[in-house]
This record gives C-alpha cells, sequence and structure tokens, in this order.
C-alpha cells in the first residue's frame, strides 16, 4: 500500500499528514493509506518519493514508478509538495526521491543551494521545454508582438506557482526582456491557470499563460507557443531525476533502476493524457494499471 500526503509551502516537512493532493492531477484522499512497513527489495522503510505539487509530468512519472515499485515489493509513500521544501526536504534526508527536476535552467538554483547533498541520477526524458502560450486564434505569434497587443489579453499573463523556475524566468528575463513590465504577472497556481484556460477557451477569449512541454493541455486545448526569439525561455531542458545523498545505499537495485530511466515524449503524453485528460477523477492507480497493461513491454524493461 502507498501512503500520500500534501505538503503546502512552508510546512514543516516532518509530521504533516494533509491527505488533499493539490495540483490539476487531483487527488487521492480516498486512499486509506498503510503504515510504513518493511519492503520486500530494500531498506526496512518505505520510500519517500516527493512529488510537485501541480507538474503533471512528474505526477505521471512518480504514479508509473510506485506501481512499478510496488510490484516488485516495495512500500513507497508520496508526497505532494510545492518545489522549495521537496529539494530542501531531500538535502535534509526527509525524502529520497523526486523525479522532476529540470536542468540545466529551471531548477538550476536549487541545485546550486543543494547539490552537495543531492544524487543526480540523471534525465529521463531531454526535450523538456519553458513556454508561453496563447490560444491558437490569438492575433499574435511572438512574445516580441506582446507588448503592443497587451490590451487584447487584459493585460495580464496568466501564471503558476510563485516559487516555481518558470515564473522566476518568466518575471525576470521574459517580462522585462520583452517590455511587458506594464502587464500583470498573475502568480496563483498549475490548476488555477488551467482553470483561466479552460474558461478562456470555453468563453472563445484571448488567453496567455505559462505553460511547459510536456504537458497534457496541448491536446486538451487549442493553444499555440508564442515563439521567443531572444531566447529568454531558455533551451529544451531534461527532466532529472534526483535523490537524497543516502538513497543509493538504502535502496541500491531501485537507484540503479532510476538511474537508467527514460521515457520519450510519446509515452509521456500517452500516460498523462490518460491520467488527466481522458479521465476524470482521482483514482489513479487503475489508469495507471491499465497503461502499464497496454505498454507492457516498455515497463517491463525498466526494472530488466
Amino acid at each position: 500500500m502507498t501512503k500520500k500526503k500534501h505538503l503546502a509551502s512552508g510546512l514543516a516537512l516532518i509530521g504533516a499528514s494533509a491527505l488533499v493532493l493539490t495540483g490539476c492531477a487531483g487527488s487521492d484522499s480516498n486512499d486509506a493509506g498503510s503504515d510504513s512497513g518493511s519492503s520486500e527489495g530494500g531498506a526496512d522503510r518505505a520510500i519517500e518519493l516527493a512529488v510537485f505539487n501541480g507538474w503533471d509530468e512528474g505526477i505521471a512519472a512518480s504514479y508509473l514508478w510506485e506501481a512499478i515499485l510496488a510490484d516488485k515489493g516495495y512500500d513507497v509513500e508520496l508526497t505532494y509538495a510545492d518545489v522549495a521544501p521537496v529539494y530542501a526536504g531531500l538535502a535534509g534526508g526527509d525524502f529520497d526521491l523526486v523525479l522532476d527536476t529540470w536542468l540545466p535552467i529551471t531548477h538550476a538554483d536549487y541545485m546550486e543551494q543543494y547539490g552537495d547533498d543531492l544524487d543526480d541520477l540523471g534525465a529521463w526524458n531531454e526535450e523538456a521545454a519553458l513556454t508561453i502560450a496563447v490560444n491558437e486564434d490569438a492575433p499574435i505569434d511572438s512574445l516580441d508582438e506582446l507588448a503592443d497587443n497587451a490590451d487584447l489579453f487584459n493585460n495580464e499573463i496568466v501564471g503558476i506557482e510563485p516559487g516555481s523556475g518558470l515564473m522566476r524566468i518568466t518575471g525576470e528575463e521574459v517580462v522585462p526582456g520583452y517590455g511587458l513590465d506594464d502587464m500583470t504577472l498573475i502568480e496563483s497556481s498549475t490548476p488555477a491557470m488551467l482553470a483561466e484556460l479552460q474558461s478562456a477557451t470555453d468563453a472563445g477569449e484571448n488567453i496567455i499563460v505559462t505553460l511547459w512541454r510536456p504537458h497534457w493541455a496541448y491536446n486538451a486545448f487549442p493553444t499555440k507557443d508564442l515563439e521567443d526569439p531572444q531566447g529568454l525561455l531558455g533551451d529544451a531542458e531534461g527532466i532529472h531525476s534526483v535523490a537524497s545523498s543516502t538513497f543509493g545505499d538504502d535502496f541500491p537495485e531501485v537507484h540503479e533502476w532510476i538511474s537508467n530511466f527514460e521515457m520519450p515524449s510519446d509515452l509521456l503524453y500517452s500516460l498523462e493524457d490518460a491520467m488527466f485528460n481522458q479521465y476524470d477523477g482521482d483514482e489513479y492507480g487503475p489508469i495507471v494499471e491499465q497503461w502499464i497493461a497496454d505498454n507492457q513491454e516498455y515497463v517491463d524493461g525498466l526494472t530488466s
């Protein structure tokens, strides 16, 4: 069994036990969980797997590995938290692993701060990119057109969590670089941003949002990325698995599996689409199990 917790930004990493899982991935609040017990495959405790609130590629990968590791006899505890507490928790030994570190740009500040106490297990996807997206029929195609057309978007850029690298780069690089200082960069959350995108799509209105690839929203909504001629959002990044410094000693077999983990974007999109677009619920276990059955050869190769 797997326990799932949620930690809001600023809460203590130890002792928090709220079971409401934020993020557009929904929640698993009906899962009663179980006490961390001994694992057949590793240390005499559960693997503490941290999941960033609202980052769907990491949520999907985490549920995938939860199912794989459970099948191999490991106990896994998923804990949802904001970005900063996750890295502090990894460095302090409160978490074992997170599967959603974007490098070399988005999470570079956290790796610089905590990197001496972390273990970078490498990238499992090399096609991640930060984006600024608009509705597909918006009258502009590039960020350098936005300042002159800001009023068409209510002079607002709908953002996500304020602690994210995407928001930092948008606020510190994109806004001044393209002369968007008169626009309001709204700090909110990924679910709130997606709700605004849904509302604007339904109403046929213009909207501009901070987004990233890979993300299921590109399948669900008619959107397009604005060109970034100055390259301020950076080049494509890798999505890395990052562990605590003791993870390899505590769970050597899992450490090796995760170090060798690779997932091409087409498979990631299909898993995200099954979990967050085709399915309108929050009990992801059966959805992931079905996806595994449909992609058994790939999944078996992850631990062979």
